[in-house]
């Protein structure tokens, strides 16, 4: 195995929250060589750190830290001085680092004789099985995702001239309620707004328009996040709408009964795709090669969840091959400019032998 660094604070970065899985705020060195492992710290953190177990807790002050602050260096010359004296104290002369490490800190140990190779496929492929504290976190998350759902149906039937930023509202009452994480978007649009990708949602909802609402709460115990999405109706909806949603729950079907370990992501893509091209509809794959597709499938059918709300693997014309202990978001969607569109979305485990759908919430145009 390579000698490994990453330098980051646990609340933003996945690698690092993936092998110090509590919340520190502030970013500091973990190292890995000859298999053991090692965290640089403030004094503040070392108690939490210690009670992990297995990992090699050190005070910044092991590294003369006060007499850094004594030289009247700043913040950001003290902590590229402290990662290179790590480095040192571990003799680690060559290391693979994530995509995300610091440039500045970087080419600071790069400059004092310290070898550096971004490898990003790595750390993505240690956290693509979900151990058991991600997956009861992502659990959690998911149910939150489920109480919001209901809160944001039952304002939607109940209250006339309800707005997208009432229902978002609602969502993120009931995030916190059971608390969780509230995510920076949380997408709940209506009518043709449906049919622009990560629209957030504004205005009046009328009757006899789509409604998606698009819900990732994050869990903060284990970092994970969820996601799921549902379509929604009032009144009586289009033939459109109707058949959008019949066949997204199709494909939904399809995905489930394709997805298990050995198979490729852009597989299960093809799947759906194949399916909304019987029908009709373009997809990504019908395209011209430079053509900017705007209705139809327009978008992948999902990606992994984890420690990030979009992560390997990714379940489009790029899939790689699945792996049991996967959890992925799959999305299959239709969509036209100036009406609107369709997105059902479930979260799923891949086991052994093929998956497990963790989303338990029903699929009603109604709401």
């Amino acid at each position: 195995m390579p000698e490994v660094l990453i330098y980051a604070d646990t609340v933003r970065s996945p690698e690092m929250r993936h092998e110090v899985p509590v919340a520190v705020p502030d970013p500091f060195l973990y190292a890995e060589r000859n298999g053991a492992r090692y965290a640089f710290v403030g004094s503040m953190e070392v108690p939490r750190l210690q009670e992990l177990g297995g990992l090699e807790t050190v005070p910044l002050e092991e590294l003369n830290y006060d007499e850094l602050i004594a030289r009247g260096m700043n913040w950001f010359e003290i902590e590229r001085e402290l990662a290179l004296r790590a480095c040192r104290r571990l003799g680690v002369a060559e290391a693979v680092t994530p995509r995300t490490f610091p440039l500045e800190i970087a080419d600071y140990l790069r400059a004092n004789g310290v070898a550096l190779e971004a490898d990003g496929d790595l750390f993505d492929r240690r956290r693509r099985a979900k151990n058991e504290m991600e997956l009861a976190g992502i659990r959690r998350a998911l149910r939150a995702a489920e109480a919001a759902m209901d809160a944001v149906r039952e304002r939607l039937r109940s209250e006339s001239g309800t707005t997208c930023e009432d229902l978002r509202a609602e969502a993120m009452r009931v995030f916190s309620e059971q608390g969780m994480m509230v995510p920076d978007l949380v997408i709940v649009s209506h009518g043709p707004q449906t049919a622009v990708g990560h629209e957030p949602g504004h205005g009046p909802i009328a009757s006899g328009e789509a409604v998606v609402a698009d819900l990732y709460p994050r869990d903060p115990d284990s970092g994970c996040y969820s996601d799921m999405t549902r379509t929604f109706c009032l009144g009586d909806a289009p033939e459109e709408l109707v058949e959008y949603h019949r066949l997204c729950l199709e494909a939904l079907e399809l995905s489930v009964k394709a997805i298990r370990p050995g198979v490729t992501g852009a597989e299960v893509h093809r799947v759906v795709c194949e399916l909304f091209q019987e029908h009709g509809y373009p997809t990504q794959l019908t395209k011209a090669p430079g053509e900017v597709l705007e209705e139809g499938f327009y978008h992948s059918l999902g990606h992994g969840v984890g420690l990030e709300v979009h992560e390997e693997p990714g379940l489009g014309r790029t899939g790689v091959e699945l792996v049991a202990g996967d959890v992925l978001a799959v999305e299959p969607g239709l969509y036209r400019p100036g009406f609107g569109g369709c997105r059902l979305e479930d979260l799923v485990l891949v086991t052994e032998n093929g998956c497990e759908v963790l989303t338990d919430y029903p699929y009603d145009l109604a709401p």
